[in-house]
């Protein structure tokens, strides 16, 4: 049976189960020098005779601080101030460190797509030398979410007390690698959709299993997705109101009892935790003829019916809840790791940059140079997931940043030596014996 592949998961499970350690290893150059050779890739749209701080320094200096708990322009500057002697080690830093405004007003003029670039290429090709290193299973299906964000405290104007739109961005997210693969800020002019769909048309989604809320079950969303060789897993709502109601009215209660009795198309987990018992239950149905418009649809293969109830052990109230999504699939328990495994784009992703890098309190008002900023956010997030497991003791996202201010040098080095090859085969070596 198939599944999804999911080589973070996988690699937390390796070093928690071989206690493998890189503290004691030295730090390897050769991964910070591949990170500052893609920064130096980007174009600088500077005037030459008037820059004082190369591109890729001001970037690196924004990067370690975020990783070290910064979370603003001015708490950026005085990272750089304080790890200067360090910081000198791999860069050259011959007209010391920015100001605040210098990094605020360069990071409003990088382009995002190429920062963007770096850091995904950056964090892809390592997270393959961890599969190879490790000998990760890279077989099974990746999953990816499309999803979107709203930024709460970017809807200002610079120089004025008017209100404008919040930015919006769309996130396409590797949730199998745990990497946020794009973030796409939507014009007000536009919406999710377009967007979505021309990222999308430019991915390579062979053996991808690509999930959605309604707003994206859209036939060119789903034609774009099967003709890049892609499967899909898609929810059914209000927009689409017909058609939920449609497929609401073919899962009669005599349908799901047969096919629970049948146990073919049938899936159920329970959870317990924080006083609570979730019980998830799956119906899929391959049967798809009946759907007068199925021809419009490319590659339906089948419904799904997800029927969630949730108890509370202390108060004994009981809250249920039924969904509906459409789908390529023909296996009830890959639609069932599918669906629930889209939340990982809130939970993973969204929730952190919240709580834990403060992007709801940022009130940058240039939407560039938070675009930016929030991707340096995404880099960091992805790092710390990857040292979380190799340190001593279980920390949060939030205290590990706070680690990373108060011991910068050690626990870099660590997140390095997590990519060098070397390392880690030795680190495995070691901990076998």
């Amino acid at each position: 049976m198939a599944i999804i592949s999911r080589p973070i998961v996988e690699y937390k499970e390796i070093i928690t189960s071989t206690g493998i350690s890189v503290d004691d290893y030295t730090p390897p150059k050769k991964t910070m020098k591949r990170f500052i050779r893609l920064l130096k890739e980007m174009e600088d749209t500077r005037v030459k005779t008037m820059i004082d701080y190369p591109l890729y320094e001001i970037v690196i200096i924004a990067f370690l601080a975020v990783l070290s708990g910064a979370s603003t322009w001015d708490e950026i500057s005085f990272f750089g101030n304080a790890r200067i002697k360090w910081l000198c080690k791999f860069l050259k830093l011959k007209n010391g460190v920015p100001s605040h405004d210098t990094f605020r007003r360069v990071f409003s003029l990088i382009n995002p797509e190429q920062l963007q670039k770096a850091t995904v290429l950056f964090l892809m090709e390592n997270m393959e030398k961890i599969r190879k290193s490790l000998k990760i299973n890279n077989n099974s299906k990746r999953h990816i979410c499309v999803d979107g964000k709203e930024q709460k405290g970017t809807g200002r104007k610079y120089g004025s007390d008017s209100e404008i739109r919040n930015l919006q961005t769309l996130h396409i997210y590797d949730a199998s690698n745990g990497i946020c693969l794009f973030s796409q800020p939507i014009d007000e002019k536009t919406n999710e959709i377009p967007t979505a769909q021309e990222i999308l048309k430019n991915m390579q989604l062979k053996d991808s299993i690509v999930t959605f809320d309604a707003l994206h079950t859209q036939k060119k969303t789903i034609e774009i997705i099967t003709e890049q060789k892609g499967d899909y897993v898609g929810a059914l709502k209000g927009n689409h109101e017909v058609f939920a109601r449609e497929v609401a009215d073919y899962f009669t209660e005599e349908h799901l009892r047969k096919t629970k009795e049948d146990g073919t198309y049938y899936y159920k987990s329970i959870d317990k935790a924080h006083s609570q018992i979730e019980t998830r239950r799956f119906y899929l149905s391959t049967t798809t003829d009946w759907f007068a418009d199925k021809k419009y649809w490319k590659r339906l293969k089948g419904f799904v019916c997800y029927e969630k109830t949730v108890y509370n052990t202390i108060t004994g109230k009981q809250t249920k809840e039924t969904r509906y999504y459409i789908t390529s699939l023909n296996d009830v328990e890959l639609c069932a790791e599918a669906i629930r495994g889209h939340w990982s784009v809130e939970n993973q992703l969204h929730w952190h940059l919240d709580a834990n890098f403060n992007e709801d309190d940022n009130t940058t008002t240039d939407k560039n140079a938070f675009n930016n900023l929030s991707m340096l956010n995404k880099l960091s997030l992805s790092l710390l997931k990857l040292a979380q497991p190799l340190m001593k003791k279980k920390n949060s996202i939030r205290l590990m940043r706070k680690c990373f201010g108060w011991d910068t040098e050690d626990h870099v080095a660590m997140i390095l030596n997590t990519f060098d090859d070397e390392t880690l085969r030795n680190a495995l070596e070691n901990a076998k014996k």
